[in-house]
């Protein structure tokens, strides 16, 4: 069949959960057998949330080839577990950077240049161009080497439905050129597309009245742009009556079916089920004219949620990180979670602020911790209380899981108490260390450029036999050239200085996970304790709902 298109826009408020519905529409639609991918397209003037500080964006996923994208991408692949590109992530200083480009290089030969219909034409592109076979995306980008390259992607394999998620909310001056885009798309696409709307219905207290109007004017926004939705995904923390649904079908001229409530639920894993239950799947199939058949079982995913609902049993995790905010770390807090329902257990969660942490309130601070998670991030600040942390769970003997910056603050730490080199620090943090036991790697030092320039996306990790991380891994890593090789998301500069390997190894820390490339050392651990292991990559990118990732697992069990 030709792909279908489903555009999914929110309005009254951000934050309404627009990821989560996206995800729960593709994962539905998978259900049913069908091809899917999903993309985000941001209105932000940023090329990528690369350079966004987390207080502003929440965290940056990073893509297998090796672009920074917005966090409702990790959502899209741990519901659905497709691999998602830079093609799946477009920010309107991309959209203009091109339009740009091309201006300069004389490509409109010598036309004025303007919002409609260069801009529009272009999102139009990028959002049609996931679907087409064979295309290629000719679109230029600073390598990791400086260098100006062209990166010819072609195209998925056919698909039978693209989602389109479009970030703020209606009325935003910044959306409007998308809001044109999907308005030209509707008309040219028939019935191969349709607009799912995400609006609030509030909950006044004083009134005891759950009320409709903010809804009824997104949707006049919506339609003076020229778009009429098909369905209406009404989000709100009580349970919408049948009559509200009809006023609000009624006012907004959509059918009762396709008005659907999205309440608070005790999981955002509950979505998917209560989204099917309500036939949003099903009104979706009926307006693009597909004919609807019977409702898949999900077995899987109801398998999971069972697991989730039996896990009482809590195991209380710290997280160590200097960023106090909920989605700073959703990819990991979403792998902790999802690898505590695997193994029975409730991960409780606690973030712990390494800026407060010293030598007299660690113990305090850690107290009652079966494990702890020393987070990544960038820069000077609350490192000293991730070495506090790595040192006190190292001597103590309680499971630690470093990440990135994590991994390479163990390594300090190991570095200062073990092999007595007070002065052991990253070259990140004091470039004139004379024991820089984390150096910046060869091919970033001729690098001035911020954005998209560290090593990023997924490369080869060759696992040493025998140790913690090779029994983690197990059957999920391939044997390549006689070695066991596995396959994770990297974002950084810094890396192990190999200057120093040998003496790590001699003391205890062994470099069990190496880059056959780069000799880059991606894991280390201390094998005599129960579960003292640092990742130079990024695991919680490659966890999901039906796989989670095995160094969690391993992770969770030491802790349990």
């Amino acid at each position: 069949m030709d792909t279908k298109y489903i555009f999914v826009t929110g309005g009254v408020v951000s934050s309404l959960g627009k990821g989560i519905i996206s995800a729960s529409i593709g994962k539905l639609l998978q259900a049913r057998g069908y091809k899917v991918t999903i993309q985000k397209f941001d209105p932000y003037i940023n090329i990528d949330p690369g350079t966004l500080n987390p207080y502003e964006h929440g965290e940056c996923y990073v893509t297998e080839d090796g672009f920074e994208t917005d966090l409702d991408l990790g959502h899209y692949e741990r519901f659905t577990g497709i691999h998602t590109t830079r093609n799946n992530s477009i920010t309107t200083g991309r959209i203009y950077k091109t339009v740009i480009d091309r201006e300069r290089h004389g490509d409109y030969l010598g036309k004025t240049i303007q919002v409609v219909p260069h801009i529009t034409d272009e999102i139009k592109r990028r959002m049609l161009r996931l679907s087409e076979k064979g295309t290629v995306n000719s679109e230029k980008f600073l390598s990791p080497e400086g260098e100006s390259v062209a990166r010819n992607a072609a195209a998925q394999e056919d698909l039978d439905f693209v989602i389109t998620e479009v970030g703020g909310t209606i009325g935003d001056i910044e959306s409007a050129p998308f809001m044109e885009a999907i308005r030209q798309l509707r008309w040219q696409l028939g019935r191969d597309a349709v607009c799912v709307h995400l609006t609030y219905v509030p909950y006044l207290k004083a009134a005891d009245e759950l009320k409709t109007k903010p809804t009824q004017h997104s949707v006049k926004e919506l339609q003076g742009m020229g778009i009429q939705p098909d369905i209406l995904v009404l989000r709100t923390e009580r349970h919408l009556s049948d009559s509200i649904r009809l006023k609000v079908a009624s006012f907004c001229n959509v059918d009762l079916e396709c008005v659907v409530q999205s309440e608070d639920m005790p999981s955002i894993y509950e979505v998917p089920v209560s989204m099917q239950k309500q036939g949003l799947d099903a009104a979706i199939m009926r307006k693009i004219g597909i004919p609807v058949g019977e409702t898949p079982a999900m077995k899987p995913w109801h398998d999971f949620l069972e697991k989730q609902r039996n896990a009482t049993k809590e195991v209380h995790i710290g997280l160590v990180g200097k960023y106090d905010l909920q989605d700073a770390y959703k990819s990991i807090r979403e792998s902790l979670n999802l690898a505590g329902i695997y193994n029975d257990v409730k991960a409780k969660i606690h973030f712990i602020n390494s800026e407060q942490l010293t030598t007299e309130n660690v113990a305090t601070q850690l107290e009652g911790m079966a494990g702890i998670v020393i987070c990544p991030g960038f820069g000077q600040r609350g490192i000293e209380g991730k070495i506090i942390a790595a040192e006190y769970t190292r001597t103590n003997d309680i499971p630690t899981f470093g990440i990135c910056l994590g991994m390479q603050m163990m390594v300090i730490e190991f570095a200062r108490n073990v092999l007595g080199y007070k002065d052991a620090n990253s070259a990140e943090m004091n470039p004139d260390t004379p024991h820089n036991v984390i150096d910046i790697m060869e091919e970033q030092k001729s690098i001035t450029q911020m954005g998209g320039t560290m090593r990023l996306g997924a490369y080869e990790c060759e696992l040493r036999e025998g140790s913690k991380v090779a029994q983690a891994y197990n059957v999920q890593c391939s044997m390549i050239n006689g070695q066991w090789s596995i396959k994770e998301r990297h974002r950084h500069r810094y890396e192990f200085n190999n200057a120093y390997k040998k003496e790590y190894e001699q003391a205890g820390m062994k470099c069990v996970g190496i880059n056959p490339t780069a000799n880059l050392v991606e894991i280390v651990e201390i094998p005599e304790k129960r579960w003292y292991i640092g990742a130079q990559f990024h695991p919680e990118y490659s966890s999901t709902v039906l796989h989670p990732h095995p160094l969690f697992m391993s992770f969770i069990k030491a802790c349990i």
